[in-house]
């Protein structure tokens, strides 16, 4: 990604840091909400210790989810907030979790080369190549390792120029607003040898009841 599109992308995730927690599926401080996201990547994930990849993990919730779970996560985010916060909330909790400044469009060699799981949330509509970024991902992967995507389409009419508050330039984001669950198990089906498609429409996974497309895929390679 270009220095000033991952600048401006980054500084727009940093003004969100300080509240992002707020959300009940961000921060998981309700109980029930983070039991629920806790079953959920239980059922996801190979059999503990696997060597997990959180992509655009944000504030860490998931990645420290997954370090209660025995699993050895790593977190990549463009924010340096989040970031910073990440790290204060496993380090807080025990856990010795790498968590890295950088691209999870293309992650940083720091972040590491081979893992049994890439993971992300919510992460493929903020791309400006979010096949490609596939592309890669599933080269991070081992043999028989996986992608585990939780992903939607929740802004139906969504425009590529509507997603302004990037101020990215005149580059579009293909798949603002979400992308339909068909549109990314095509996109999945030159580099996965297999792939399912769970809904996730359980209100405790959000805090709230939901409307919109919410789903997980999880690929094979």
């Amino acid at each position: 990604m270009p220095e000033s599109r991952a600048a401006s992308i980054a500084s727009f995730w940093d003004a969100a840091a300080s509240s992002f927690d707020e959300e009940a599926d961000h921060g998981l401080r309700d109980p029930h909400v983070k039991a629920a996201w806790a079953e959920r990547l239980r059922s996801w994930m190979p059999s503990s210790p696997a060597d997990v990849l959180d992509l655009g993990c944000g504030t860490g919730s998931l990645s420290l989810l997954l370090a209660e779970q025995g699993h050895r996560p790593a977190g990549v985010d463009l924010s340096p907030l989040m970031v910073e916060q990440a790290r204060r909330k496993l380090a807080t909790a025990g856990f010795d979790v790498a968590v890295t400044v950088g691209d999870a469009s293309d992650p940083p060699a720091e972040a590491g080369a081979s893992f049994d799981v890439v993971l992300s949330r919510h992460l493929l509509w903020t791309l400006p190549d979010p096949e490609e970024a596939l592309r890669r991902w599933a080269g991070l992967l081992r043999p028989g390792g996986r992608l585990v995507l939780v992903e939607g389409r929740w802004a139906i009419n969504a425009e590529p120029d509507d997603d302004r508050s990037y101020d990215v330039g005149s580059a579009s984001l293909p798949w603002v607003g979400g992308v339909r669950a068909e549109s990314l198990l095509r996109a999945l089906r030159p580099l996965t040898a297999d792939a399912r498609v769970e809904p996730l429409t359980d209100p405790s996974l959000w805090g709230r009841p939901i409307q919109d497309e919410r789903y997980a895929v999880v690929a094979f390679v």
